[in-house]
């Protein structure tokens, strides 16, 4: 890591992308103080520790607590891409054929989900303005109404697009993938706040029982690093699925393999079932105000709620589901197999064809169970530890944010060693 950092340091062509990179996120941070005219942000302190205030929170990179112009940050963007990508699967036969026109259609699916982006934050903008008005009491909008309720998802609206634009330049003109480096951002400025707060609720006010508060903040720690280096080898670790070519010689230097993740799908699995239980739980935020104490909806909060049982088993099996749909976006197993067949490679005691496709969807359904289980266990293992032992709610998110966090800082510092790779390799042919 060392010698990657001080490589970013001495190419110029990285440490500019580097710097751009620092210079966006600033801007960004900058933007998460700027409070919404006509909002009393301080009446947001008695939902912290909720689990949708967290949860919007984190994906609006720390930004909702003072209910800035960047309190959406990227949720509806990533809701839009979900029910884009859902749109592929042959649901819309227009979005099913610009999947296939390779950039082309790639630049109109990305043009629908910016419009699609712009309908969800404005409706998701009153939704959570006018739900968290009516469990503050009255106390977050100055002066409800129709218009101010409007004005404010405007306001919304229009800082989640520049957060997206800002992602999307991130992307382009730094390294990393842009909306990801945003929500990774809000995570870590929000580490000293959570410390602060279990140091507040844990430890300070422990009395006669400090002993065991230290015991378990010792725990957490260590439990914490076995997470971390837990998450760091299952997000390397791959099935390499060794390949061979019709027309090559067969030696040594031709063997090639084709590299199937345990992972595939990555973090994206963990945002996808979060953005989706966010949906509801806005939407119960319009029949909040005189409803809180009726069975339908104390039911239907439970569900949705990731602090209740029922809502952490919903949030678990919608991670599992979308880590098998997801891995089979990310590894198309009709186009590899179509792609081997094309330079003329084969897996070896597999006909090429129909039969390659099956065995490489098999492989990847194996894999895919692990990487399943894995994520599944990871997210769920903070809210449990949170409900056993009385932890504010941002640690029962913790797993989601450490996900992210691993998953974010790993992907940058590949994308950092191929950057260095090819100024390398071009440096190996000017001096040739």
């Amino acid at each position: 890591m060392i010698e990657l950092i001080k490589g970013a340091i001495k190419e110029k062509d990285v440490r500019t992308r580097v710097l751009f990179t620092l210079g966006i996120l600033i801007v960004f941070r900058l933007g998460t103080h700027i409070t919404v005219p006509g909002v009393n942000a301080q009446a947001l302190t008695e939902l912290s520790d909720t689990g949708l205030f967290n949860l919007l929170d984190t994906f609006g990179g720390g930004a909702l607590g003072s209910y800035s112009v960047f309190a959406l940050g990227v949720s509806p963007y990533i809701t839009a891409s979900i029910v884009v990508q859902l749109l592929q699967m042959d649901v819309l036969p227009k979005f099913k054929e610009w999947s296939e026109q390779g950039e082309v259609g790639r630049k109109k699916l990305n043009q629908a989900t910016r419009y699609l982006t712009i309908v969800l934050a404005f409706f998701q903008a009153i939704g959570i303005s006018y739900g968290f008005n009516a469990l503050t009491g009255l106390g977050l909008v100055r002066n409800p109404g129709p218009a101010t309720y409007v004005t404010i998802a405007i306001i919304l609206t229009a800082g989640t697009m520049l957060v997206m634009w800002l992602g999307e330049m991130i992307t382009v003109h730094g390294f990393g993938n842009g909306t990801s480096f945003i929500i990774f951002s809000g995570i870590i400025a929000r580490i000293p706040q959570d410390v602060q707060q279990f140091y507040n609720t844990q430890i300070r006010n422990a009395g006669d029982e400090i002993v065991s508060a230290w015991a378990l903040a010792a725990g957490i720690i260590v439990v914490f690093i076995l997470l971390v280096i837990l998450v760091t080898f299952m997000e390397n670790a791959k099935r390499n699925i060794p390949v061979r070519y019709s027309k090559r010689a067969s030696t040594s230097k031709d063997s090639a393999v084709l590299p199937l993740k345990v992972n595939s799908a990555g973090v994206i699995p963990v945002i996808f079932a979060s953005s989706f239980l966010m949906t509801p739980q806005i939407i119960l935020g319009y029949f909040a105000q005189g409803n809180q104490d009726a069975g339908w909806f104390q039911t239907l909060n439970n569900i949705f709620n990731l602090q209740e049982p029922l809502g952490a088993a919903l949030y678990t099996i919608l991670i599992v589901l979308f880590t098998y749909f997801y891995a089979f976006i990310q590894v198309n197993p009709e186009k590899a197999a179509e792609n081997l067949q094309k330079q003329n490679g084969y897996i070896p005691s597999v006909r090429p064809g129909r039969a390659t496709e099956e065995y490489i969807g098999y492989m990847l359904i194996r894999l895919s169970t692990v990487g399943a289980i894995y994520l599944g266990t990871i997210s769920l293992l903070p809210i449990v530890a949170s409900a056993l032992f009385n932890l504010p709610s941002s640690i029962a998110l913790g797993g989601t944010s450490l996900l992210i966090v691993v998953g974010v800082a790993l992907d940058s510092m590949r994308q950092l060693e191929g950057l260095l790779s090819k100024k390398s390799y071009q440096g190996f042919i000017q001096r040739t």
